[in-house]
């Protein structure tokens, strides 16, 4: 990704999209969409005109948005984080009370392992973004969901929060510096999942 001068570098990114007009935020979102299909696909060789390409924009677009390519990088991450907390609240607000807590779990997991590319290339340019963090963010919301699945009968009454995020960290650590695969992911966590759900004779 072509990389920005010394006087551009260091101003930093924009603010998230609050505050931005109307077209400038379409700008935006579609740019860290295009980002995240194309450092899925192309892993470090990414480039800027391949992000302003797929979005539809110029080049001067992206870097008025994302100065450096850390910023770009960095904004993936947040908008990742936006997304699971909207995800997360949808659900406990209106998912099924017996699956809510397993489908977020799987989402999270999907999305860490889809993650690789940005956060290794985050890691390169001395930025250590730890997993617990953002799980932690969520978990007043996760606990909503775990309160509603045990209630539901779907989860054993003996797994509080903790052990809950324990196992989410855990699963999502591994499949972002692993790169597990779709195979063994799916395979983790039904092992999880049978771990959480309620055991017989207890």
């Amino acid at each position: 990704m072509a990389e920005r001068t010394p006087s551009s570098a260091g101003r930093g990114a924009e603010p998230a999209s609050q505050g931005l007009r109307v077209d400038a935020r379409r700008n935006r979102a579609r740019i860290l969409e295009a980002a995240g299909a194309v450092f899925a696909e192309k892993g470090a060789s990414a480039s800027t005109e391949e992000v302003a390409r797929r979005a539809g924009v110029a080049i001067g677009t992206v870097f008025r948005h994302f100065p450096t390519k850390e910023d770009l990088l960095r904004a993936l991450v947040g908008d990742l984080v936006a997304r699971l907390d909207d995800e997360i609240r949808v659900l406990a607000d209106e998912g099924d009370p017996a699956t809510g807590l397993f489908v977020f779990f799987t989402s999270m997991v999907e999305q860490a392992a889809a993650k690789k590319t940005v956060v290794d290339l985050l890691a390169a340019a001395g930025v250590d973004l730890p997993v617990a963090k953002p799980v932690e963010a969520l978990r007043e919301p996760i606990d909503a969901l775990l309160v509603r699945a045990q209630r539901a009968g779907a989860v054993r009454d003996d797994a509080g929060i903790r052990e809950v995020l324990a196992l989410l960290v855990a699963t999502c650590q591994g499949a972002l510096r692993g790169g597990w695969d779709h195979d063994l992911r799916a395979a983790t966590l039904a092992i999880v999942f049978d771990g959480l759900r309620p055991q017989a004779g207890r």
